[in-house]
């Protein structure tokens, strides 16, 4: 396929401006980050999530759900009823469910909003 101009001199291409003017112009504001960020934490705290660390200098924070609660006389109802080839989902739902989830909720340095999960010990 021949193109009508050359890929190495178009990606070469250079600008007046320094990178530094470039990345500028995509940041967002101070006040436009403290709005994201609050907006992702009530959303988060909205979805069941408990706030366990906020810091608004840095703007981060650490928000928690606990696990849920597995009805066992249901599981074992369907356990039964299916000559026990309902114990591998049982198992998995008991151990999923059961752990804690944690999630960091942050603004980078260019101001824009990012989510991570958190290792539970």
């Amino acid at each position: 396929m021949k193109y009508p101009f050359n890929i190495i001199n178009f990606l070469s291409i250079k600008t007046d401006k320094p990178k530094q003017m470039i990345m500028k112009s995509n940041k967002l504001s101070q006040e436009q980050s403290v709005q994201v960020f609050s907006n992702m934490i009530s959303n988060k705290v909205h979805n069941g999530f408990t706030l366990e660390e906020r810091n608004d200098e840095l703007l981060f924070a650490v928000l928690s759900k606990g696990g849920k609660v597995v009805n066992h006389s249901l599981n074992f109802m369907i356990f039964c009823l299916t000559l026990g080839l309902w114990s591998f989902a049982w198992l998995y739902l008991t151990f999923e469910a059961s752990k804690q989830k944690k999630v960091l909720v942050a603004i980078d340095e260019d101001g824009f909003p990012f989510e991570e999960k958190c290792l539970v010990a």
